[in-house]
Formats: structure tokens, C-alpha cells, sequence
């Protein structure tokens, strides 16, 4: 019961927290991290105990796909060396650099320990980095790299964080066998991501056959790629992560979407939408719920001198060392990309001062690092306490909170002005497509209008489809490049849309009385309802765009 209630509480707040964003000016993963730490901060507040290898199951896989699956794929491809550069290059880079440079700084902290905390802080939060990077601020070419190197750099993070600890534990490390299992980590948690895949259209291809399976089963098998595609991985010894990400990466283009009912193919596009924003939110106010009790242990060993300035100190300078070989890669990416297009005769692309520096400070960390942390061992092998683990999960913690900190007040400041007005290219990119597309649809209808028939037959056709090309025509005159033709259309659209609204409503009003009066039952009524419903919120899709 007190499970239950807890689940509550916490959907009640991702509910109020989507409100609150409105009013207040900040991301919103700040403000549920701040709203989960206001649940847990007095005496008898909320108190929750992460199961780390839970807590990656639950809400990673999912999360992870669906940014994978919403990801530009082509962006991806063609910048596949900037962001293989920051997903592997750069996670090796911080280990080593911040590993040392914690470990001169906090010297109870052994060398192995610091090099797991490295690890384990390297790779970028997807859900936060999309969530805090405004896509109107950020050039576009620096919030795909992002996006890459979020989706990717788990893996090696990760991978790397469990050769550390195993090195803690054991007292040895072995370079060649590291190479070795992060190499198998990688092959075969891709492999993994395509077999759920090929499984999951499989089984939509069964279910297309037999016919008549509700459209529930179909979005159910949807729901289970992610955790089936982790679970699979994580049993074979491979990155679970990575997997999850190669599915949702190869999703689009498999073609399973074609085994899916038009009616299944919506659903699954719905409850996605709202998964992904309940499992954010949820996260996020875990997140915070975890904050004060850890806040309540500062370790005496960064405590010695001063309770809060030393703390607060210590994980400053540490987000900062983290910023900054983070600049000090790209910077070096930067020049010997320019360098590579010289030799090759090609354009080079280089980022300026500010793109650099916007791309540092967007590097927040979140969820993967602290459930990565929390899962450390509480022993060593020979029973004896894990060397400063209350220190490490302390300052992963506080690295956390002061990341997204400095990412939310700094980033609009640094990225200001970096976009050029105008039209943005995926606008423009998608009017040409709208173009296209109806110039097809009216070939296509006014050819098989025009074929032969007999006499009335003929005439019906003919009226039919002129009724259809207009609509069609009127939305290339809306997409047209020319301000007045435009503007004469989408004063046309407009007006389309606010009668259609108002027929909906009447037909709303209709539908009401019909079952007050009860000349309709609630099966009529829930019907029809759901008809209305779905042209609403078609109709809604169309306003928005406007």
C-alpha cells in the first residue's frame, strides 16, 4: 500500500510540475529535481531506497529509445566522427584527466576509486541535455553532436566504470582484457538492439497475418522493445544501454511500422508521448528525492575545516574540471578536424569560441550517473568497506545538481545570438516536403479521376476529386515561398479551421444531448466520441502549425 500511494504522489507531482513550468523560469528537470528534494527534505518527508539495477531497467531503456527513435537519423550519420569523437574519445580523455586531478584534490580518495568516479560522471545525460539545450538557441550542427554523444557515450561510460570497480575490488587491471570486454560490450549490444528488433517485427508480422488482433497487442509489442533488447543484453555480458539505443536508432527504418494498423500506429505514437514525459518526470523528482539524505552525510573527509563552504567548494571545482577538459577536447576535435579537411581539399567547419564553449557547458550529467554510483559495492572482497564510497556518491550528487545548475543559467547567455534569424532549415526543409507530397496526391487522384467510365460515373469522379485537389492546392499555396500567396492561404486555412471547430463543437453539443435524452447509449455515444476526438485533435496538429 505504501508503494502504492508513493507511485501516487509521485505521478501527482510530474502532473503539477508541467503546470509550475509555466510560471516559473526554469527547465523543467530543475524544478522536479527541486519539487523532489522539497518531498524529502523535512525529517518525515518522502524517503525512497534506489534499487540501482531497478532503476535502470525501469526508466533508461525506455527513455533511451525513445530519444533514439526520435534522433535525425541523417544528421547522425553525417556526423558520425564529432560525435564517435565525444562518445568514446572524450569519455577515455575525462577518465584519466579527472580521475588524477580528484584524486590530487581529495587524496583520501585512492586513485581507482577516482578513476571509477570518472567513469562513472563521463557520459552525458540524453534526457537532460534535450530537455535543457533550447533548440532555438543552439545551432543546429552542435545540438545533433549532443544528441549522438548522449545516446552513445552511456556505454563506454558505464563499461569503463565496471572495469574500475572490478579493478577496486581485485586490486588488478588488465589493459588488454579491458580492450577486449569493452569491445565485446559494444558489438554485442548492438547485436542485441537488432535481434529484439528482428523479434518484435516478427511477431507484428504473426499478429498482421492472423488478422483481427486488437491494436493493444500490437502497442504492447512496441512497449516491450526497449526492456527486451536491455535484458537481452545485459544477459550476454553486453552494454544493455547501447542496445536500447540501437533499437530505437533502427526502428524507423526497419520498416515494422508497416505491420501496425493505422489505428495501432497512433496509439503507440500517443502513449510514447506520454511515457516519455511521465518517466521524465518521475526521474528527475527520484532524482531529487535522493539529494538531502545525501546532503545530510557530508563525509568528514570534506568537512574537515569548513561543514558547507569545503563541500560546496570541492564539487565546484570538479564541475569546472569537467567543463573544462570537456572545452580542452572539443577545442582539440575542433583543430584537427580543420586540419583533416585541408589535407583533404575540403570546406572546413570549424566552431567558433562560443559553440565551443555552449557545447562544454551543455555536457550535464543526471540519471546514469547516479544510479551508476549508488550501485557500488559496500565491501571489498575481503569484507572490508569500499574505500570512500560515501565520498564519491556525495560528490557524483553534487556534480549532478551543480552541471544542470551552471547548464540552466549560463547556456542561454553563451548561446544568444549563435542562430541566425530566419527560417529555420527543418521548417523549410519540411515545406518542400508538404510541396511534394500534394503535387503527388493530385497526379495520382487526377489520373484516376480521368480514367474511362461511363457517363455519370465519369461527372461523380470528376467532382470528387476537384473538391479533394483543392485541398490539396491550398496546402501548396500555403507552403508557397511567395508572402502574399501565403498569406491569402492561411487566412483561407484559418477560417477552414475555425468552422470545422465550430462544427465540432456543434457536433459535441448533438452527441450530449442525444444521450441525456437517451436516444443514444454510452456505447453509441463513447463511439462517436472518439471519432470527434481524433478529427479534434487533427484539426488541433493543423492549428499548431500555423
Amino acid at each position: 500500500m505504501q508503494v502504492a500511494v508513493f507511485i501516487l504522489v509521485v505521478l501527482v507531482v510530474v502532473a503539477l510540475s508541467g503546470a509550475l513550468v509555466r510560471l516559473v523560469r526554469v527547465p523543467l528537470p530543475v524544478l522536479q529535481i527541486a519539487m523532489g528534494a522539497a518531498l524529502a527534505w523535512p525529517a518525515r518527508g518522502l524517503h525512497v531506497e534506489i534499487d540501482p539495477e531497478l532503476f535502470l531497467l525501469v526508466f533508461i531503456p525506455p527513455l533511451l529509445f525513445a530519444d533514439a527513435f526520435a534522433a535525425p537519423k541523417r544528421e547522425l550519420v553525417a556526423l558520425r566522427g564529432p560525435i564517435l569523437d565525444l562518445a568514446i574519445g572524450l569519455v577515455f580523455f575525462t577518465i584519466v584527466g579527472f580521475g588524477y586531478a580528484l584524486h590530487w584534490l581529495v587524496p583520501s580518495i585512492p586513485l581507482v576509486v577516482a578513476f571509477a568516479l570518472a567513469a562513472v560522471l563521463s557520459p552525458t545525460d540524453a534526457v537532460a541535455v534535450s530537455s535543457i539545450v533550447d533548440r532555438n538557441i543552439v545551432p543546429a550542427r552542435l545540438m545533433h553532436i549532443l544528441e549522438g554523444e548522449s545516446l552513445l557515450n552511456d556505454a563506454s561510460g558505464l563499461v569503463m566504470f565496471r572495469f574500475a570497480v572490478v579493478a577496486a575490488l581485485t586490486g588488478s587491471f588488465s589493459f588488454a582484457a579491458a580492450s577486449l570486454s569493452f569491445l565485446y560490450a559494444v558489438a554485442a549490444g548492438i547485436l542485441a538492439g537488432m535481434a529484439a528488433l528482428f523479434v518484435a517485427a516478427k511477431a507484428l508480422q504473426l499478429l498482421n497475418r492472423i488478422g483481427g488482433v486488437p491494436a493493444e497487442a500490437q502497442v504492447l509489442i512496441m512497449i516491450l522493445v526497449p526492456f527486451v533488447s536491455y535484458l537481452g543484453a545485459e544477459h550476454i555480458g553486453a552494454s544493455g544501454i547501447l542496445a536500447a539505443v540501437t533499437a530505437g536508432l533502427l526502428t524507423g527504418v526497419s520498416g515494422m511500422f508497416r505491420f501496425l494498423g493505422v489505428s495501432a500506429r497512433m496509439q503507440t505514437m500517443s502513449l510514447w508521448s506520454t511515457l516519455s514525459f511521465v518517466f521524465n518526470g518521475a526521474l528527475f523528482i527520484l532524482l531529487g528525492l535522493q539529494f538531502p539524505d545525501i546532503i545530510r552525510k557530508v563525509p568528514p573527509e570534506l568537512s574537515s575545516r569548513h561543514w558547507i563552504i569545503e563541500p560546496v567548494l570541492t564539487v565546484l571545482l570538479l564541475t569546472l574540471c569537467l567543463i573544462g577538459l570537456r572545452f580542452l577536447w572539443i577545442w582539440i576535435g575542433d583543430m584537427a578536424g580543420a586540419v583533416a579537411a585541408r589535407l583533404g581539399k575540403r570546406k572546413a567547419e570549424p566552431f567558433g569560441l562560443r559553440v565551443r564553449l555552449a557545447g562544454s557547458v551543455a555536457g550535464v550529467r543526471g540519471a546514469i550517473t547516479l544510479a551508476g554510483i549508488l550501485s557500488l559495492p559496500l565491501t571489498l572482497q575481503d569484507g572490508s568497506p569500499f574505500p570512500a564510497r560515501d565520498v564519491v556518491i556525495f560528490l557524483a550528487a553534487g556534480v549532478i545538481i551543480c552541471s544542470l545548475a551552471i547548464a540552466s543559467l549560463a547556456l542561454p547567455k553563451i548561446a544568444r545570438g549563435l542562430v541566425e534569424p530566419g527560417e529555420d532549415p527543418a521548417a523549410a526543409e519540411e515545406r518542400r516536403a508538404r510541396v511534394g507530397v500534394a503535387n503527388a496526391a493530385i497526379a495520382r487522384i487526377e489520373s484516376i479521376a480521368n480514367e474511362a467510365g461511363e457517363g455519370g460515373a465519369v461527372e461523380a469522379r470528376l467532382a470528387v476529386a476537384d473538391s479533394i485537389v483543392a485541398g490539396y492546392r491550398r496546402r501548396i499555396a500555403a507552403s508557397d515561398e511567395a508572402d502574399e500567396a501565403r498569406a491569402e492561404a492561411r487566412e483561407a486555412s484559418r477560417l477552414e479551421l475555425e468552422l470545422r471547430a465550430a462544427g465540432i463543437e456543434a457536433e459535441r453539443a448533438a452527441l450530449r444531448a442525444m444521450f441525456l435524452s437517451r436516444e443514444i447509449n454510452d456505447h453509441t455515444m463513447r463511439a462517436l466520441f472518439s471519432e470527434i476526438t481524433l478529427t479534434e485533435a487533427l484539426l488541433k496538429q493543423r492549428r499548431d502549425r500555423k
